[in-house]
């Protein structure tokens, strides 16, 4: 089974670039990072949105990606300039680009 690799980015309107970098195999998320300019407290919140991702269907749509990023995330998380719909979005993105093969091998 082969993976593709692709990149994905988003500027969340009056926030802060959101970056989507993953992995597919077998029309799932095998991997994933997320990263950007923006702000997460505490620090391991990262961690649950990776986690959140890993696992998705490669044709999630965005509202279900984003439900899966609020629902990691602990009622004691504070996103300063990204939201759960800005991380979907770079990351749809990423998927979009995987599909039609921009970014494979990256």
């Amino acid at each position: 089974m082969t993976s593709t690799t692709a990149h994905g980015e988003y500027k969340v309107p009056g926030g802060k670039l959101v970056v989507a970098d993953l992995e597919l195999s077998g029309g799932r998320v095998a991997a994933v990072q997320v990263s950007g300019d923006f702000f997460l407290e505490p620090a391991e919140a990262r961690d649950a949105i990776d986690a959140a991702i890993v696992g998705m269907q490669a044709d999630a749509g965005e509202a279900e990606l984003a439900a899966a990023v609020a629902a990691a995330l602990g009622p004691e998380t504070q996103m300063y300039g990204i939201t759960p719909e800005g991380v979907a979005v770079a990351v749809r993105r990423a998927l979009d680009a995987a599909a039609g093969g921009a970014g494979s091998g990256a």
